[in-house]
């Protein structure tokens, strides 16, 4: 299907390449003859369709850019072969007319490349060192950034304002009349020139940035006052931002002075909203600042290869602390024994490092529970109401192709037929949101999955709740978009973002939470409770989706985990060819489940126990499973979080003494002479004449 849909697509893309060309041959062509009408409607039309490209379908210039066709070149070759023209046609003269226009014209190019060198310098003195949020920068002399079409878009730049001479050019070419052509060259050199004018602006010290020295002694004296204490460190890819987002919560409420520390630029905007501070260290060096400050331990949600740079501070202790857990080999990887201590949800995750046996020593394993289940409520016992909801969330193929990891592709079809099948459920269906990137028949079947829930929807029907309905969801996700949401203008850059994303105003968390609690609560009024739902955006999390829902389906994923925290019934998909006696047993977190192999047969009995029509036979195990897996409820898991967050703040407290102790040890005394004794004995030693070295 994905195929199919790109076909036409590709045909569009290369029948307007192949239309620019042939504009380019018809202009070659027309000019040479000449005859003016073809000559002038093909120029015309090629910086049209060149510039509509530009703005509207920027893709299909790609593969020209890389065989050096890019747009400058283009323009060049249409005013080129203009020019060809206007020495063709009768009536303009070579040399009393044509000549000062190709002077004016090569002003123009001149002019368009000083803009551009311009450019490069207003983006290499806007490039920051380090780039912040919730925290208050002024001292820094942020400023808005230049216009886009000056900074960062030249192709934009280079054909907007060369339209002015191609047009005028054209025109002499119509009307044999030079002052056209001298009209519109003159207005794309007051463009450019104008331009490059403003550009350069940005290069007096009003709105030029600070140097990278007193940037970097900027956030010394911020660290100095701030005093971190934990912060949490995350790299990743433009999707992987999930992974640090829901630790969020958690590093708020953290004993202490939080910090979170990113590399890459772009990600800074990729972190929900929160008001702990946020700093990125593109560069490594600059990342070292760190080692002289306050901040005493790190927490890691993530393995990324910029880990190692940020593990050689010596001052840092280091927490593992995943990003979910599940019995897949990847929650046991090998990396872990990098850090100081690996921190997991119960006493599950510690057996399942020992028996992996990749490394990681029992004694370095802390178990803090999951602190961001909190808003998972608890069963009530059997399903009760007219619908029985059912959550479907499978997790994706994995990086590796397994059949085992997920079950959207041998399983998926027919769990969700069975479910449909019966008329008492109503199926939440929420896929993970990297479904199908490696596989592609994983991301076919999870279409026609969706596309068999839409079908069943269209043969329910019922009352559905008024217009009201609809207007509070909008009126609270308008609500929550202004909260969770910084706009920004088109042209805005990095230093621009920065400067609107300083100190937050208020506690930003509690207002976030409220407005979510309300979003949430109107989302879910806004449907009837016969129709069965897709959620594939962010909102609603997953966590709200176990609120609604009776019984989970799912594959073997941290998704299964964290689950348990409500004490529901749920059961996994088994697609990895084992038994369901050798699955239960190579997978400890399905030994409370209820297992469907890929036919989907057990659906029916799996309703019946969830709604008290048959016994419900794992009751008692899954009580047992969650504390294995999410260990005990009482200390809250907050507070486990903060215990192990003190104990190895601890324990980098007791290594600087150490160092402190030993760097005392191993540097002599120093004598309390004055300074015109010191004096006198540097001079006596210079004088004495330098002695034999007697060391054996």
């Amino acid at each position: 299907m994905p195929s199919a849909g790109l076909a036409p697509r590709r045909i569009v893309q290369l029948s307007t390449l192949f239309a620019m060309f042939a504009l380019y041959v018809a202009q070659l062509v027309s000019a040479s003859l000449p005859y003016v009408p073809v000559f002038v409607a093909a120029s015309a039309a090629g910086l049209a369709l060149d510039t509509y490209m530009q703005y509207k379908q920027p893709g299909l210039l790609t593969l020209l850019g890389k065989v050096r066709f890019d747009v400058t070149v283009r323009q060049l070759l249409r005013d080129m072969l203009i020019l060809v023209g206007l020495l063709r046609i009768d009536g303009i003269e070579p040399l009393g007319e044509q000549a000062p226009l190709l002077f004016a014209l090569l002003a123009v190019y001149v002019l368009h490349f000083g803009c551009q060198a311009a450019a490069v310098l207003v983006r290499r003195t806007r490039t920051l060192p380090i780039l912040t949020r919730n925290i208050d920068a002024s001292e820094l002399r942020l400023s808005a950034a230049p216009p886009r079409i000056l900074a960062r878009r030249s192709s934009h730049r280079m054909l907007t304002f060369s339209i002015p001479a191609t047009v005028g050019l054209l025109l002499t070419a119509a009307t044999t009349d030079a002052y056209w052509g001298g009209i519109g060259i003159g207005l794309s050199i007051v463009l450019f020139g104008g331009g490059t004018l403003y550009l350069a602006t940005w290069l007096l010290p009003k709105k030029r940035a600070l140097s990278e020295a007193k940037v970097m002694a900027w956030l010394d004296k911020w660290l100095a006052n701030y005093k971190p204490t934990v912060a949490m460190y995350f790299s990743g890819g433009t999707t992987s931002a999930y992974q640090a987002n829901m630790w969020l919560s958690t590093l708020a409420d953290v004993d202490g002075k939080p910090l979170i520390v990113l590399r890459e630029r772009f990600m800074v905007n990729k972190i929900d909203a929160t008001d702990v501070p946020v700093i990125c260290f593109p560069k490594v060096a600059s990342m070292f600042s760190l080692e002289n400050s306050t901040l005493k331990m790190m927490l890691h949600p993530a393995n990324a290869a910029k880990t190692s740079q940020v593990l050689r501070i010596p001052t840092i202790k280091h927490a593992f602390i995943n990003h979910g857990e599940s019995d897949k080999l990847s929650s046991c990887n090998p990396y872990a024994k990098a850090y100081d201590e690996v921190w997991v949800a119960g006493p599950a995750a510690r057996d399942r490092y020992q028996l992996a046996d990749v490394g990681v020593e029992d004694k370095d394993v802390v178990e803090v529970g999951r602190p961001q289940l909190a808003p998972i409520t608890v069963g009530t016992g059997p399903a009760k109401g007219a619908f029985t909801t059912v959550l479907y969330a499978p997790t994706w193929e994995g990086w590796d192709g397994n059949p085992g990891n997920t079950s959207v592709i041998l399983a998926g079809e027919n769990i969700v037929r069975h479910l449909l099948a019966d008329d008492r459920v109503r199926l939440v269906y929420k896929p993970h949101p990297m479904t199908g990137s490696q596989v592609p028949a994983a991301g076919a079947a999870n279409a026609r999955i969706m596309a068999m829930i839409r079908e069943a929807n269209t043969r329910r029907s019922g009352a559905r709740p008024g217009p009201e309905a609809a207007a509070e969801l909008a009126r609270r996700a308008a609500t929550l978009d202004k909260l969770t949401s910084t706009s920004f203008r088109t042209s805005a850059d990095e230093m621009e973002k920065m400067l609107l994303q300083g100190r937050p105003d208020g506690d930003r968390q509690a207002a976030v939470a409220e407005a979510t609690a309300a979003w949430e609560q109107a989302y879910w009024a806004s449907f009837p409770e016969w129709e069965h739902l897709i959620v594939t955006e962010a909102r609603p999390a997953i966590f709200t989706c176990f609120n609604q829902a009776d019984v989970l389906v799912s594959d073997v994923s941290s998704v299964v985990s964290d689950w348990l925290a409500g004490e529901k019934p749920y059961a996994v998909a088994n697609t990895s060819g084992l038994s369901e006696a050798d699955f239960r047993t190579g997978f400890p977190t399905v030994s409370a489940a209820t297992i469907l192999a890929p036919d989907a047969k057990g659906v029916p009995g799996l309703l019946a126990a969830v709604r008290g029509e048959s016994e419900d036979v794992y009751a008692e195990a899954r009580l047992e499973l969650k504390e294995h897996l999410l260990g005990p409820s009482d200390p809250p898991s907050i507070d486990r979080f903060n215990a192990g967050v003190a104990a190895l703040c601890a324990r980098a407290d007791e290594r600087r003494v150490r160092m402190a102790a030993r760097g005392d040890a191993e540097i002599p005394a120093q004598r309390e002479d004055s300074v015109e004794e010191q004096v006198a004995d540097a001079m006596a030693s210079e004088a004495a004449p330098e002695s034999e070295d007697v060391t054996a």
